[in-house]
């Protein structure tokens, strides 16, 4: 049975703070899908903290096709990114940024006491926020001339399908949105109408 389902958050999470002997950790998690987003949500953090030391992240986008980047902003090497992208996996999330950053409190705390608070920084950024599950979905155009409208529309209402967008005229063109495992029957029933033409959006 092939997966169709993810898990990601919706809004940003409520700013939380770990501190570690003077050092201070805050931790956000923001919904992201596109790297431009990564980049404009951690300039407006270097804004907010703008006399913070480092702003160590992680990000993953995608939910078939997996794009992540884990950046430690010079913290010793896997000190922080990867055990802030490993809170990602834990909690099994994606299309989600998370950014630690670090306030400096004049004692280090070698590469251990980094790891644990870049890890836990980004655990209570991900438990701060509301984790949603959502369907992958695929998005076909039906093309029909307006006297096949009823056969169309039929289907739709009988499997209850999800209508993006519609040009009624005299050639038409209905936009839907399915669930990945049902799309492959969807897609063989408007195939076999006579007249309908069905193509799938993404390829």
């Amino acid at each position: 049975m092939e997966k169709d389902t993810y898990k990601t958050i919706t809004k940003p999470s409520e700013e939380v703070l770990f501190k570690d002997k003077n050092s201070k950790f805050f931790g956000y998690a923001f919904p992201v899908k596109t790297e431009e987003a990564v980049k404009q949500h951690i300039e407006d953090l270097k804004k907010q903290h703008h006399q913070a030391r480092h702003w160590c992240y992680a990000y993953q986008i995608g939910t078939e096709t997996i794009a992540y980047r884990a950046n430690d902003d010079g913290e010793p090497n896997n000190s922080a990114g990867m055990p802030i992208y490993g809170q990602i996996q834990s909690f099994e999330v994606t299309n989600v940024l998370i950014v630690v950053v670090r306030y400096f409190g004049g004692v280090k705390l070698g590469v251990g006491g980094l790891i644990n608070a870049y890890k836990t920084g980004a655990q209570m950024a991900l438990e701060a926020s509301k984790i949603v599950t959502r369907t992958i979905n695929i998005e076909y155009l039906i093309s029909f001339d307006y006297k096949n409208m009823n056969k169309v529309m039929r289907v739709i209402k009988e499997k209850n399908l999800k209508v993006i967008n519609q040009k009624l005229e005299l050639d038409c063109q209905i936009t839907i949105s399915v669930r990945k495992k049902e799309a492959q029957t969807i897609f063989e029933i408007f195939d076999t109408i006579y007249e309908v033409k069905i193509k799938d959006l993404a390829i």
